[in-house]
């Protein structure tokens, strides 16, 4: 029986266009969503599909105008009866956040999937099209529901928590930690790694329009605390450390930070290293600071955003929503 989609389409690469097959430079968001069903046309496909533009813009440009038009659109889907699945295009460059943030607030009842491409639409080896059609194939499928928000890329489908772009280009830029992939599809086979863990679950958080300012401030040798508080103005509410090893910083960066903490605005420990586990250390209680875990730093400024917008800043309920992530 083919199924009835939903396709909301925010622009990105895998609308992109760049004027020659072998041109190094592109303008993303060129095609809509109507020409670019009417492409996918000829696949044969076995789903209805149904589009709606939301944006057509490069992801760098994202932001909560976008988001909230994107959540008001996607629950519309999960709401009306006739709808299987939703599918959302999206630019590679801040894809998982866009993800990860789907993810903390739309229930599991129905596959929520986000797919983009690496190459524009005229481009030799266009993957949009193969990643576009393994997004239809998952969408799809029932086992898809209960996984929270999906993404697929390269014939991998991963978990929003997990997903990471770890390469400016090729069509492996996506990888997942601290789960890899969590299913294998191509457009006539999919593959499922284990089954559905969240299973009627309700959105973790409710929506936010207007989310609170949360910074992140990137560490490296030689930083200074006046440069960290260069970062930090009279409407910042959180702050995330993309720490070097496994969350760290200087010392006098550490010491401004326990009195930003203590003043009340929650300070997050993740890591600018790819991979790797962020650990409460002996420190963090009296500091008043939180382990970002699993999370990078980007992610953890969407959960953090979530937490304090929610009226969460308590540095241990904070924790105890990192350490669930």
């Amino acid at each position: 029986m083919r199924k009835n989609l939903t396709v909301l389409a925010t622009g990105g690469t895998i609308a992109g266009i760049a004027g020659s097959a072998i041109a190094p430079d592109y303008r993303s968001g060129e095609i809509g969503i109507d020409e670019y069903l009417e492409k996918v046309g000829g696949l044969g496909l076995e789903a209805e599909l149904s589009g709606q533009q939301i944006a057509n813009i490069d992801s760098a440009d994202i932001g909560p105008a976008e988001w909230n038009q994107l959540y008001a659109a996607i629950m519309k889907a999960v709401a009306d009866d006739a709808c299987s699945g939703i599918i959302v295009t999206h630019g590679t460059d801040t894809l998982e956040e866009t993800a990860f943030l789907l993810d903390l607030t739309v229930p599991a009842d129905k596959p929520v999937v986000v797919v983009g491409a690496m190459r524009p639409a005229d481009a030799v080896g266009y993957d949009g099209l193969r990643n576009f059609a393994n997004a239809v194939r998952v969408a799809s499928d029932a086992q898809a529901a209960g996984r929270g928000v999906l993404v697929v890329m390269g014939d991998r489908i991963f978990s929003a928590r997990d997903v990471r772009k770890v390469r400016t280009r090729g069509s492996d830029a996506f990888r997942g930690f601290p789960r890899e992939s969590i299913g294998l599809v191509t457009p006539s086979s999919l593959e499922w790694f284990g089954a559905p863990w969240c299973e009627g679950s309700a959105a973790a958080f409710g929506w936010c329009k207007d989310l609170p300012e949360v910074v992140i401030v990137y560490m490296h040798a030689a930083f200074s605390a006046g440069e960290l508080l260069r970062h930090i103005g009279d409407d910042t509410r959180g702050v995330v450390i993309a720490g070097v090893g496994e969350g760290n910083m200087p010392e006098p960066v550490r010491q401004e930070l326990v009195r930003i903490a203590r003043r009340g605005i929650p300070v997050v420990r993740a890591s600018r290293a790819d991979e790797g586990l962020v650990d409460r250390e002996t420190e963090d209680a009296e500091n008043r600071f939180v382990a970002g875990r699993a999370l990078n730093p980007q992610k953890a400024r969407i959960l953090l955003q979530l937490l304090v917008a929610n009226g969460i800043t308590d540095p241990a309920a904070i924790q105890s929503a990192f350490d669930g992530r």
